[in-house]
């Protein structure tokens, strides 16, 4: 069979080839049932996949499901019960619970609400690219990354977000009443 004449759309963007290893299959397994969890159920399943004896594996998987849905919430009301429901399903897996800080830490700065500006400079890469490149955060914020930043890319992203290349704030125009 041609790989070129498979209509992507066709294939289940969670199955594996059968001669992968194991926790591969276990994985898009995992990743499935997170993807098709509903919010009943979607704690009980982060805690049956961080059950998995792969750890990095399985907090590899609950990573991706929780980045996906933090994306999708950060800027909604139903966000602050949803993280307060995962924060008690990762609490013992420091790598996950400090994800769900940063991106409650990201919500605040995004949404203008007051953040302390020690948190942000101790924050990981990570969030820092994501403040940076994030042309509705506080203006603030991007300021104290474009100068103290912990990496040359944050320092620039911050610099340059919001402007038009040659360093003038861009500006959206006012539609006109005809």
């Amino acid at each position: 069979m041609d790989p070129y004449e498979t209509d992507p759309y066709e294939t289940d963007p969670y199955e594996t080839p059968s001669d992968e290893p194991a926790e591969h299959h276990r994985l898009a397994a995992h990743l499935k049932r997170l993807a098709e969890a509903g919010a009943a159920d979607e704690m009980s399943v982060i805690g049956a996949v961080l059950s998995d004896p792969d750890r990095t594996m399985a907090q590899g998987a609950v990573l991706r499901h929780l980045d996906l849905r933090a994306e999708r919430l950060h800027l909604e009301p139903a966000y602050e019960p949803w993280r307060e429901s995962t924060a008690l399903a990762v609490v013992h897996h420091p790598f996950l619970t400090r994800r769900l800080e940063e991106w409650t830490l990201l919500r605040v700065i995004v949404l203008k609400r007051p953040w302390s500006p020690d948190a942000l400079l101790a924050s990981s890469d990570w969030l820092q690219g994501k403040v940076a490149a994030a042309s509705r955060a506080d203006a603030d914020a991007r300021g104290l990354l474009a100068e103290r930043g912990r990496t040359r890319r944050v320092r620039h992203l911050a610099r340059t977000t919001g402007r038009d290349g040659r360093g003038a704030a861009v500006t959206q125009a006012t539609p006109r009443r005809a």
